[in-house]
Order: C-alpha cells, then structure tokens, then sequence
C-alpha cells in the first residue's frame, strides 16, 4: 500500500478509536510524523551492528525526534463529544499509551524504506503502557505491523529496566510474555547490570533474546572487576540463547571494552562518523539517520 494510503488508513483509524476529525499523522516529504498536543513527533534510525564485523547492520534502534507545533483546535462538535464522554477522558497510564501507540506507529512507517536489508526494528515500550495494559499486550501493535505489510518476528520490543518497578517485575514479565506469544522480540536495557540479584532474576524468569547495555554508563563506572562481571553477564544470557548488545559508543575505548567482553552486537555514534567508512556497508541505498540511544 503506498505511503500517503497508509497514513490516510491511520488518521481513519485514530478518529474512529476517539470519535474525533482529528487527524495526527502527516506525510512531509516521504517522511511520517505526528502530533501530540503541542509536540510533532518522527523517527530518527540508527543502525545495530556485529561487533566483530560491524559494516554489517542487523538491525535498527528507532528513537523519537520531537519538535514544537501549533495546537490544533477542536471544532465545537469535538468539544461537546469530550465533555459528553468525560468519563471516559485518558488517564495518565491511558495518555502515555496513546502516546506510545502513536509514535510505534511512527516508527513503523517510517521504517518501510529500510525493511528490504532484513533486519530487526528495535522500539522502546514504557514500562507503564505494559503496566497500563491489563491483556493482549502487542495486539494493537501487530494490526499496525501487519498493516504495514511486515511480521512481529521482525520488530523487537525493548523495555528500559529500573529499580523503580522492581516490585512490578512479574507483572512485567508477564506482559512481556504476552508479547513474545505474538511472535515478537524482547529486549532488555539497562544502564549497568552488576551482580544485582533483581535484575539477574529478571534475566532468568524472561529469558530476553538481547540484553543492551550502555557504553557511556559504563565508562564511569569505577570497577575494577568490571570486566569479569560483563564477561560473566554475557556467559548468563549466551547460555539462555540471548545476545548482548553494547550502544551509546562514542569512543574507540568503547569500542574495544564491546570487542573484549564479548558484546554480540554494537551501536553508537562511533561507527557513524565519517572517518568511519570502514564500517559503511558495501552497497545501500537506505536512508538512515544515526542517533544516540
């Protein structure tokens, strides 16, 4: 389906779902993007690669690029429909749902020029839109993947762990588990995994096919056992037919500490600069946008 029937099928779908003439998504010169109250929302890609042969891209990270936009008004039909249905007014844990639906759609979108390499779409899911969601995580997601004409095998769902959640853990897993039922990917990140016994739990209850950690939390972490335990993290999640993946590489340090301790995959700014055509692929004609992540 081209681009422009895509976008006229989700702006149908979005008023549908809100019983509104509201129409978010935008098509601006081949690139999708839309509103959110006051921001307007794209996708900028950046590129997960071997590690010990990174000119080859297994993937792509999606993160959001956000700018300012005039507020739409509503029609004064609009407005007595909202106060008639206040009840039924987004709360929080519903608006970042909404929030997190419309820019997944964004992303997939906006990834159908890449979708020819093959590879594996990485997006982030709040950990409250899982929380928020009571059954059927990924359902919503999948119409849109399968709308796009791709598969859920194809897109990895990530999920950003903190210590705030970790009473919510099995709630988590169990959302996440959902997800995998529907084919997808998961994805932990994490800043740093020490030998935290909840995040290990975590680990062993998921099973995650990536477990991604950050190369600049890493970098001020003062350990001198550091690269014992990522070598042992890595030997916990190889033994589970999981990948590690090492992002936010700014330095060549970076690069070697990934190389050393036996990171599968990489990504970072490092491998975008362009004294870095070594790591370019040797044909592609894609447009890609590198981000830190």
């Amino acid at each position: 389906m081209p681009l422009q029937s895509l976008v006229e099928y989700f702006n149908d779908r979005f008023g549908q779902e809100h019983r509104s003439s509201f129409r978010p998504f935008m098509l601006e010169e081949e690139r999708i993007s839309a509103l959110f109250g006051p921001i307007k929302i794209g996708s900028v890609f950046s590129p997960i690669r071997l590690a010990l042969k990174p000119a080859e891209i297994v993937g792509h990270v999606a993160k959001l690029k956000v700018s300012t936009h005039e507020v739409q008004h509503l029609y004064p039909g609009e407005i007595e429909n909202l106060l008639a249905n206040r009840p039924h007014q987004a709360s929080d844990f519903e608006s970042i749902i909404n929030f997190d639906r419309l820019s997944r759609t964004v992303h997939m979108l906006n990834y159908l020029p890449l979708t020819h390499l093959e590879g594996s779409l990485f997006v982030e899911v709040d950990p409250r839109h899982i929380l928020g969601v009571k059954q059927d995580h990924g359902a919503y997601f999948e119409e849109v993947i399968r709308q796009c004409g791709l598969e859920t095998k194809n897109v990895v769902i990530v999920m950003a762990v903190n210590s705030h959640y970790a009473r919510h853990y099995q709630e988590l897993v169990n959302g996440l588990d959902n997800y995998r039922q529907r084919g997808y990917q998961i994805a932990l990140k994490f800043d740093y995994v020490a030998q935290e016994s909840q995040s290990l739990d975590l680990i062993s209850k998921l099973s995650p096919n990536y477990i991604s950690l950050s190369a600049r939390h890493l970098d001020q972490v003062r350990d001198n056992a550091l690269l014992e335990k990522l070598r042992d993290l890595k030997a916990r999640v190889a033994s589970a037919g999981g990948q590690m993946i090492l992002q936010q590489i700014d330095r060549k340090k970076s690069e070697a500490l990934a190389r050393n301790t036996g990171f599968d995959l990489v990504q970072g700014n490092y491998y975008e600069r362009p004294s870095a055509s070594a790591f370019l692929p040797e044909s592609s004609d894609s447009w890609v946008d590198a981000a830190s992540v």
